[in-house]
């Protein structure tokens, strides 16, 4: 139903380093998105990304030849850009343009000196991915430009750029200067500086107030990025992000108050139901403990409590630190009264996966004497820098016999073929009776949503955005008896945070079947009120505020 309060796209281009790229988070918020805006803007609405696989198939991107052909020409000509223009293979089905942006690199100081004569872009201390995110950036301006052009659209036509990320600033800075009458949104998932701040063991919370974001950049060595980044949130018609204490971060880092907040949905037709969800579970708990057994030579049966963490391998940010430290202090705690697995799903700098294990896993044997190094599932190329592993030592947990919290540290990504667990990541975490997620710096937080709609509660802390929301929708802190349990966190509070994650684990040791299943049917009831179809209308507010801002704008200009 159309919301005759906001102005009506009648294009929307959005553009992302994770389009028909799976890397990290965003890849979720754009690919479980699309098919709400699929059915509201039809075929104009166009994703744009990197063309990385060129040469190779990419799995997630059907080419589509007839699609826009006497454009792609055009474009080639009076454009020099290389576009292959498809369909993305998720559910809606959007059309595609992965755009070739390597015959930019040539050009690319005159790009970066054009950038700081018009918005004074500081491109000078780039390193690392800045210039290959910057050439695809610049590369996806140009293609809204040429498609603005060709198609001889105007601004009555209501033509949004939505940039997300600092990898995509320099693009959303050209159609500003270049095509005035396209409104630009600008989302920053996370700011580069607050991230660096949190992962380099300053203090962000406390001290929000008193830094400066430019003086941070120059201190932690991040000018560059920090520097598209602000110049795009203050120069874009809508700038917003994903949570409000992200929006702390953008006012006090970056200068500017965003203008909306984008919270992260969710869709879960994924999601198994019924006797297919039973199953499910039944094969992904036999398979963890099956790989428990093996490892550690027990006989650990299906009243095993499991519990894991995931995500990016950020040991302080996401909290994987905090999780350890838990675990340890729950194996000494007298209310536990079952055993426990706890597994780290965070992908390292993975080498090979253990032949010895392989072995045990092909057998039908049951096992009574545990594997050298009985928490590790798979070898790493640099043991004796890894951060899980040191903390493992530092605490002296080694899966001893006598112990009833068991680590084990599954380093890579879920893919179906680690060699070992050969599941992927949504058909093994539904496995699980509780997850942890208490991490210290987190815009959303899309793991703990995912695991509720996979009926599995979690633990997640209020400086996620995501437990902020849940604290919202309860009026209160989210307990465990909610499916979802918030832990207060703050710069200094560690101790009192692995206590609490340490206390919710016992508490669940002593619940009953009925009890949990009644916690299990409040987790799926709680994810259900994050599904995009209740969160979409927020992108429709930014795009009428990017709208009216850019028509005042060309009116402006026409007197």
């Amino acid at each position: 139903m159309t919301d005759t309060r906001y102005l009506t796209p009648g294009y929307v281009f959005e553009s992302s380093w994770e389009v028909c790229n799976k890397v990290g988070g965003i890849y979720t918020v754009l690919s479980t998105r699309a098919k709400t805006l699929q059915e509201r803007f039809k075929d104009h609405l166009f994703f744009i990304g990197p063309d990385v696989w060129k040469g190779k198939e990419n799995p997630l991107f059907s080419e589509d030849l007839s699609l826009y052909a006497a454009w792609k020409d055009y474009a080639k000509s009076q454009h020099g850009l290389d576009i292959r223009v498809g369909r993305w293979n998720i559910p809606g089905n959007p059309i595609v343009f992965l755009v070739d942006f390597d015959c930019f690199y040539a050009r690319k100081n005159d790009i970066y000196t054009q950038a700081w004569l018009d918005f004074q872009v500081d491109s000078l201390h780039a390193y690392g991915d800045y210039d290959e995110a910057s050439m695809f950036s610049y590369a996806a301006g140009k293609l809204v430009e040429s498609y603005f052009r060709y198609h001889q659209l105007t601004t009555n036509d209501n033509v949004i750029y939505q940039a997300h990320e600092w990898m995509t600033g320099l693009g959303a800075l050209y159609v500003c200067k270049y095509v005035p009458e396209v409104a630009t949104i600008f989302t920053t998932h996370a700011t580069s500086i607050g991230r660096s701040i949190a992962g380099n063991n300053k203090p962000l919370y406390d001290y929000l107030f008193a830094y400066n974001g430019d003086q941070m950049a120059g201190e932690l060595n991040m000018q560059s990025k920090h520097s598209i980044e602000k110049q795009t949130a203050h120069h874009v018609d809508c700038f917003t992000t994903v949570s409000e204490i992200t929006a702390n971060e953008c006012q006090e880092l970056l200068d500017k108050p965003v203008d909306v907040i984008l919270m992260n949905g969710f869709e879960n037709d994924f999601v198994p139901q019924g006797s297919q969800y039973t199953a499910k579970r039944r094969k992904a708990r036999s398979a963890l403990l099956n790989l428990a057994n093996k490892l550690l030579g027990t006989d650990l049966g299906d009243d095993t409590i499991l519990v894991s963490t995931s995500g990016r391998y950020e040991f302080k940010n996401k909290g994987q630190d905090v999780y350890l430290e838990a675990m340890n202090r729950l194996n000494r705690d007298k209310d536990l009264r079952k055993n426990v697995v706890a597994f780290v799903t965070v992908p390292g700098w993975v080498g090979e996966p253990r032949e010895d294990l392989k072995e045990r896993l092909n057998s039908k044997n049951k096992f009574t004497t545990p594997l050298y190094c009985p928490y590790l599932t798979h070898w790493l190329h640099d043991m004796s820098h890894d951060k899980v592993l040191d903390m493992l030592k530092y605490l002296g947990m080694a899966n001893a016999p006598t112990d009833r919290v068991k680590v084990i540290f599954l380093p890579c990504y879920l893919n179906g073929n680690d060699g070992i667990l050969n599941f992927s990541y949504y058909d093994i975490i539904l496995g699980n009776d509780l997850t942890v997620y208490p991490s210290y710096y987190e815009p959303w937080g899309y793991t703990p949503l995912e695991s509720i709609a996979f009926h599995v509660p979690t633990i997640t802390s209020d400086l996620a955005g995501f437990g902020l929301w849940v604290n919202s929708l309860k009026g209160r802190y989210g307990t465990l008896t909610d499916g979802v349990k918030v832990v207060h966190r703050s710069d200094y509070n560690y101790s009192e945070v692995a206590d609490a994650i340490k206390d919710t684990i016992a508490e669940f040791s002593t619940l009953s079947a009925k009890e949990i299943n009644s916690i299990r049917k409040r987790a799926v009831d709680l994810s259900e009120k994050a599904l995009w179809k209740h969160f979409i209308v927020y992108y429709y507010e930014a795009y009428d505020v990017a709208l009216r801002k850019m028509k005042a704008r060309m009116n402006e200009n026409t007197r």
